[in-house]
């Protein structure tokens, strides 16, 4: 995206979005409407030849639990342990049934992007406390950085990069332009100097990528995946690429780079730039990763049948967004709580793998700029702490009460459940896990007055438990 707000957007897009892909003069972005500035970088470097085939990371065992569930409630006294209440004003909701048996995709994490050039890097407790996953940690274990324009600036981000890594968080990277001499301008629309990358260049510009490859693999981190372009389809500060030619560079030289390759990256998940490549089985076998932005992307819209139809073997990935807007404090409550709504149409509606925030540490991030978490930090770590890279995201009954969405993982014997209610009233909810054989499960809670709050652990009897949803809140809950 761009960073802080793009300029002028479409009147489509009214305000959907705030700060994105961009530098640092403006805070806004696709949903309010940001303006930045853009603020390049280049370079280049050699690279390997073929790309090697990367083992795609294998699904994990299914749990061999077979004690039959029956929908037994628990008592009040379970709801007091977890420090809820029971109240005339509670509302009663349908069962949620979890069936571990039933698998859907495979997480791949939760994070957000550092860009030290636009906005300063993250200090060393700021990158502990984005990537750790203890206590006061928002537990990310993905980051997203530049891919810098100039040799001289592929440094810039490796402090964070190695620590990231250490923490066990998967990191990939996005170019938002490619070396100058590389690039020619044209006229688009309105705009009289466009850029594109030159049609000759698309052997030099692969080896510009994968010699970024090598520059981080020699820093001891081996990226996960490398993007073609971030945001090919908004592109008025950076580098335009048409749906055409995005295919062609797949189909002729994405081969040649040395780790997963990721495409198209739009900004808000209009499918008219990812279905050429998913319709074309050249491009295809080029890419790893089908990634999108969802900048003003309605839920309806979160679905894509045609990839589940044609992309078998691939990662689907939601890999940038700051929601909802970039102009409200990343700790107004209970705006705050939309961040967990979004994430659960993201994981159940869209099945992506990924999910990435825009900056990590900005006055609507993850992190306020003194490097505490926020409210909306707050509910991505619901997910982030609790659902790890590997686990696999099971059938759940999603809706089991107006305003309240819930999703659940399985990871090992494990079973996660994260329940949003963004009603005004809280809920007395019923779980009940298919087959399970978990004894007790612990809460994490985040609401108007506490972030990632541990409540207690709550009894299970006959693998069902019940307990009340405070209103407007989010509950992480994990078996044993």
């Amino acid at each position: 995206m761009v960073h802080d707000s793009p300029g002028n957007l479409m009147p489509s897009i009214g305000n959907l979005w705030q700060g994105h892909s961009v530098p640092e003069s403006t805070d806004q972005r696709r949903g309010d409407v940001t303006q930045d500035t853009y603020d390049p970088v280049s370079g280049e470097r050699k690279p390997p030849s073929r790309r090697t085939v990367l083992a795609v990371v294998g699904a994990l065992p299914v749990l061999t639990a077979t004690t039959t569930a029956t929908t037994t409630t628990t008592t009040t006294a379970a709801a007091s342990a977890r420090g809820t209440s029971w109240s005339s004003g509670t509302a009663a909701a349908t069962t949620v049934v979890v069936d571990p048996s039933a698998r859907r995709q495979t997480i791949r994490g939760f994070g957000g992007m550092t860009h030290a050039a636009w906005i300063g890097d993250l200090t060393a407790a700021q990158r502990d406390t984005a990537f750790g996953t203890g206590e006061g940690r928002l537990g990310l274990s993905v980051l997203r950085i530049p891919v810098p324009e100039n040799r001289a600036d592929w440094s810039r981000d490796m402090a964070t990069v190695k620590r990231a890594a250490e923490l066990g968080a998967t990191v990939f990277a996005s170019p938002w332009n490619p070396p100058a001499h590389m690039v020619e301008t044209f006229v688009h629309g309105g705009q009289t100097n466009a850029r594109r990358l030159r049609h000759d260049m698309y052997g030099a510009y692969a080896r510009h990528l994968n010699d970024f490859n090598g520059f981080v693999r020699n820093n001891g981190v081996n990226l996960y995946g490398i993007s073609v372009q971030n945001e090919p389809d908004y592109a008025h500060d950076w580098t335009w690429w048409t749906p055409g030619e995005m295919v062609r560079f797949l189909r002729e030289n994405a081969g040649s780079i040395g780790t997963r390759v990721i495409a198209p990256e739009s900004f808000n998940y209009t499918k008219n730039t990812s279905d050429p490549i998913l319709n074309d089985p050249a491009a295809l076998a080029n890419v790893d990763i089908v990634a999108t932005h969802l900048y003003g992307t309605p839920f309806k819209n979160f679905p894509y049948p045609l990839f589940k139809k044609k992309g078998a073997g691939k990662e689907l990935w939601m890999t940038e967004v700051y929601y909802p807007d970039s102009t409200s404090s990343a700790d107004l409550w209970p705006q705050a709580l939309d961040v967990a709504e979004h994430l659960h149409h993201a994981m159940v509606n869209a099945e992506f793998q990924a999910y990435v925030w825009w900056y990590i540490r900005r006055g609507y991030g993850l992190l306020r700029e003194d490097g505490r978490i926020s409210k909306r930090g707050a509910c991505m770590a619901q997910f982030a702490r609790f659902v790890r890279p590997g686990y696999v995201r099971i059938e759940a009954t999603a809706t089991p009460a107006p305003n309240v969405y819930v999703s659940a993982y399985r990871g090992g014997s494990s079973i996660v459940v994260v329940a949003t209610n963004k009603s005004a009233s809280a809920v007395s909810q019923q779980f009940t896990l298919k087959n399970g054989t978990a004894s007790r499960v612990s809460s994490w809670l985040t609401d108007a007055s506490r972030n990632v709050a541990l409540q207690g652990t709550t009894g299970l009897s006959n693998g069902s438990f019940t307990v009340t949803l405070p209103a407007r809140s989010v509950t992480t809950f994990v078996t044993a």
